[in-house]
């Protein structure tokens, strides 16, 4: 089996030979160039591994080069050498479809692991004619998702930090997974941050990590979130959510690509590729003065935007099953007649999460797994419909019920409304009692309309089986069967 050839492409003849010398020490086939007029003659002679290009050429820039790369088709990963400080440039390289940089001073052990990730991507699966590559979990056959996995699998195919953008539901994290997945990293870890679900005081800690002794409580070192996802992916969710303190701290991890953890003297060496997601407008968070514009085009250098499931609505029956499938089992659910056209015909604002809530409640009020239209309660999600119900929500007394199954329930659901314990000024006189009657009619009222199935009441107000339990104990709420 032949070796892997690179062909290195630099003006400084020091550096081309340390960059051979490493090369070849790896068990690679090397070729050199001083020009990009003998790099272009070398490619069309050879294929090639990987490309090492200067940025700077004596007859042009590094940056032809790698557009032609691009353009060609070949899928030959090329890298750039910058030089210290000129982050731009590698920005630059990276939005024109470069694999990956590295800058000078080169140091040896980070160009050996770029080289081992581009390697790996000779054994990358082949995608499909449709664009999926095997196992995929992106699901759907509508030309939007199409387009979607294709882009996908060239972005897997690079380092380059990449922001993911869509409403909120749309599968951002889903989309990030696919891209570590079909990536050189994807036998590493993988990890995702919901960057406004860290108190702020905590970040730099659990960004970075810590020191024993760094302050009180640090009882043991610790790894950050970067260590944890060294030589492969960091999903940072909800990135609008950072402060402006630690977008600082974060720019100088990306572009540097070292942390130092608290407590620490040194800086140590990470290797992540970065994935950024997001539902809100970065451009007009950094035109607000919320983002730091240099952390904006660090983490904007490819956008990948999920398109909302209302366009993609002919994805609809797959992603049903898929759904279905992973909630009750292969074969274990199904639709009833109009269930389907039902779902089409609604707008899903929430997008995948909503359709998986939707489903999941329809299954609590289905009978032997079948789904059936009424079951859906799509009318109680459509926006026209909130609307309709939010002056009922908003006054004190409960909105009148159609004639309710008769049952023997006791005194409490059927206590005095909360209506009657408001004084003249339209004030409860008594504000804990009167909260407490509230939530005991609409507890009353859900029972009631579910003829007192604690299951389909507890989901109809949004709470699980056992919250209802306990605040049907809490305040004095019996259901017939309590006295059998």
């Amino acid at each position: 089996m032949t070796a892997p050839r690179i062909l290195v492409v630099d003006d400084e003849a020091d550096l081309r030979e340390l960059l051979e010398i490493t090369l070849l020490k790896m068990g690679l086939d090397v070729d050199s160039a001083a020009t990009l007029r003998q790099a272009r003659g070398l490619l069309e002679e050879h294929d090639y591994a990987l490309i090492l290009t200067d940025m700077r050429l004596p007859d042009g820039l590094g940056l032809e080069l790698v557009r032609e790369v691009t353009a060609s088709h070949k899928g030959t990963p090329i890298a750039v050498i910058t030089a210290y400080g000129s982050a731009e440039n590698a920005v630059v390289a990276l939005k024109a479809g470069a694999f990956d940089y590295i800058s000078k001073p080169v140091a040896l052990d980070a160009l050996r692991v770029m080289v081992r990730s581009a390697l790996k991507l000779l054994d990358a699966p082949a995608p499909r004619a449709d664009g999926a590559a095997p196992g995929s979990r992106m699901i759907g056959t509508s030309s939007a998702m199409a387009a979607l996995r294709a882009q996908i699998g060239r972005l897997a195919r690079s380092n380059a930090p990449i922001s993911i953008t869509g409403e909120s539901g749309s599968g951002k994290e889903l989309a990030a997974r696919e891209i570590h997945a079909q990536s050189s990293r994807a036998g590493k870890a993988f990890v995702a941050v919901n960057c406004g679900a860290i108190p702020e005081t905590l970040m730099e800690a659990e960004f970075f990590g810590y020191r024993k002794g760094a302050f009180t409580g640090a009882a043991e070192e610790r790894d950050g979130f970067f260590q944890a996802a060294n030589g492969g992916t960091l999903m940072l969710d909800e990135v609008a959510d950072l402060p402006l303190p630690m977008q600082v701290k974060l720019l100088r991890a990306i572009q540097e690509r070292r942390v130092r953890k608290i407590g620490a003297t040194t800086e140590e060496p990470v290797d992540v590729r970065i994935i950024s997601a997001t539902h809100q407008d970065l451009a007009k968070c950094v035109e607000q003065g919320r983002f730091r514009q240099d952390l904006f085009y660090r983490l904007n250098v490819i956008e990948l935007s999920l398109p909302p499931l209302r366009e993609r609505i002919d994805d609809l029956a797959p992603l049903v099953d898929a759904i279905l499938a992973r909630l009750t089992g292969p074969g274990q659910a199904a639709l009833g007649p109009g269930v389907l056209d039902a779902l089409r015909a609604y707008s899903f604002p929430g997008n995948i999460r909503e359709l998986e809530n939707v489903l999941e409640r329809a299954l609590a009020f289905a009978n032997d797994g079948v789904i059936e239209v009424g079951d859906l309660s799509l009318k109680a999600a459509r926006p026209g419909d909130a609307l309709r119900r939010e002056p009922a929500a908003s006054m004190p007394a409960p909105t009148p019920l159609p004639e309710p199954v008769p049952t023997p329930a006791p005194a409490p659901v059927e206590a005095a409304p909360a209506s009657a314990m408001l004084g003249p000024n339209g004030l409860p006189s008594n504000l804990p009692e009167y909260l407490s009657q509230v939530e005991r009619d609409i507890i009353g009222r859900a029972l009631q309309q579910t003829q007192f199935n604690r299951t389909q009441a507890a989901s109809l107000l949004g709470i699980s089986v056992r919250q209802l339990r306990y605040q049907m104990q809490k305040l004095e709420i019996c259901a017939p069967d309590d006295h059998a």
